[in-house]
């Protein structure tokens, strides 16, 4: 899927586009705390470009604020790499450097992610936001079934998210991202009936990262190692982490 494609399926509002580039400075003075990272952001991004300002005055939903959050604007951004840059590490600079929660579309070659952040005050810095949680991304895979695909993508429109406020339009689309996700690992894509559910899905779609990880870990060790009671012991260590990844794919 081309960046474009994306865009459209959103269904943003004219009143909400801005399409106005980003100076790489933004970046540099906002989200760079080391030389290592404004070496990348020099070398790494071609283009930021700012898509589109949803707020209450773009997109008729009320803003959010209580002693810790505060979502006045939600900032759509296409942020397009280099071969070669350190993708992960650059797509937490941009939101880590945009004062409001940002819908981060990235574009490097053929590769297409999307990816949001919740934020919240710095409890050590007055005025400064940081990150709340993990940043939850998808990518565009080949093997990803189409239909599936297209579930997705007609789950993005702006008038299928929750209006109570930007926060909640926010989450929204966070769910359908941890929907995708989870539908990548059961095959079919379904959004969750009420918010308990998406972050009980949420919480076990980390776990499944992790015991993925765990499980290839074992698997190179296993395949490395000599000595025939200990390869006992990792394939037997491997069953349990497999029993427990089936279990984990259950509250899917």
């Amino acid at each position: 899927m081309k960046s474009q494609a994306l865009i459209a399926a959103f269904d943003l509002p004219d009143s909400s586009l801005v399409n106005q580039r980003v100076p790489k400075k933004l970046l540099l003075e906002n989200g760079a705390p080391t030389s290592a990272d404004k070496r990348s952001i020099n070398e790494g991004i071609e283009e930021l470009i700012w898509i589109a300002a949803l707020k209450p005055v773009t997109v008729g939903v009320p803003e959010f604020r209580d002693e810790s959050h505060e979502y006045l604007e939600i900032a759509v951004l296409l942020l397009t790499l280099r071969d070669g840059a350190k993708t992960t590490r650059l797509v937490e600079l941009v939101h880590r450097a945009i004062p409001y929660p940002v819908l981060l579309l990235t574009q490097q070659g053929a590769q297409l992610s999307l990816s949001v952040a919740h934020k919240r005050w710095s409890q050590s810095e007055v005025g400064k936001t940081v990150l709340e949680g993990d940043i939850v991304s998808v990518e565009w895979q080949n093997e990803v079934d189409s239909l599936i695909l297209a579930d997705f993508r007609n789950s993005l429109a702006l008038g299928r998210q929750p209006r109570t406020n930007l926060r909640d339009l926010y989450q929204g689309w966070l769910d359908s991202m941890v929907a995708l996700n989870t539908a990548i690992v059961t095959g079919s894509f379904a959004l969750a009936e009420n918010a308990e559910y998406a972050a009980a899905r949420h919480n076990a779609l980390r776990e499944c990262g992790v015991l993925y990880e765990e499980i290839a870990h074992l698997r190179t060790r296993a395949a490395k190692e000599k000595q025939i009671p200990r390869q006992v012991e990792l394939n037997l260590e491997l069953k349990r982490i497999e029993a427990e990844l089936a279990t984990t794919k259950q509250k899917l």
